[in-house]
């Protein structure tokens, strides 16, 4: 029986190997089938390798993915972390490591998931806080450079979500919670109210999670990316 696993190194897709298979290193034969050098701005370097278990490594290991998949635990929930496809991915996933590591807060990056014109990762450090920031600013700088970085390597119409700890999906409840807290408050004093300024997702999001409530009202003001939404009273 055959798998393959990659990594950055040869040494970082043997331990792969390892973690997965749940068996030593002495308990199978590897054959090196790729090993790619640095491509355009020095990212996109990987090593693929072919593990080949004997009949009794077969019975022993216990492989806890796929060989295209990683497992991991995010604080809220299980989610399955993919291995890069392409030189675009593996590009992408090293900028997202140096980026961070250049910012003294090393992590490391991962797929979530892929869909033909969205590419959404992952990535964790010892200090994710610091990774997201205030209202995840922080965050959506790192996001807005790898969507550069993603124009420049092939990666044109792919939109890149990067999210860490699960903040994003975390930030829509609450921002869809504030959204109706907020709409009720309207409707009862009849009064407007101005929200804390916000990316262009997140007024979106609230827009649309008002939109179909009679009486109430939304728009946007200020000037720059981060504006803010009010919403008032319509009768």
């Amino acid at each position: 029986m055959t798998y393959e696993f990659e990594g950055k190194t040869e040494r970082e897709a043997i331990d792969t190997a390892v973690a997965e298979l749940g068996l030593e290193r002495d308990q199978f034969d590897i054959e090196v089938i790729e090993n790619q050098k640095s491509g355009f701005l020095g990212i996109g370097k990987r090593v693929r390798i072919r593990v080949h278990l004997d009949e009794q490594s077969s019975v022993n290991a216990t492989p806890t993915a796929s060989p295209t998949q990683r497992r991991s635990r995010s604080p809220d929930e299980e989610v399955v972390n993919l291995s890069a496809e392409s030189d675009f991915e593996h590009g992408i996933l090293e900028f997202l490591e140096t980026v961070t590591a250049k910012m003294g807060n090393p992590a490391t990056a991962t797929v979530l998931y892929r869909e033909p014109d969205k590419l959404a990762v992952r990535i964790d450090s010892d200090n994710n806080a610091r990774l997201i920031g205030k209202k995840g600013a922080t965050l959506d700088a790192i996001q807005t450079l790898a969507n550069i970085v993603g124009g420049r390597i092939g990666g044109d119409g792919i939109k890149i979500v990067v999210d860490s700890e699960n903040y994003r999906n975390r930030r829509e409840e609450q921002l869809v919670r504030l959204a109706e807290k907020v709409g009720d408050e309207v409707k009862q004093s009849r009064k407007s109210r101005l929200l804390e300024p916000m990316n262009p997702f997140e007024r979106r999001l609230i827009h649309t999670s008002l939109s179909n409530i009679s009486g109430i009202g939304t728009k946007s003001e200020g000037d720059g990316l981060y504006k803010q939404v009010r919403i008032y009273y319509k009768g």
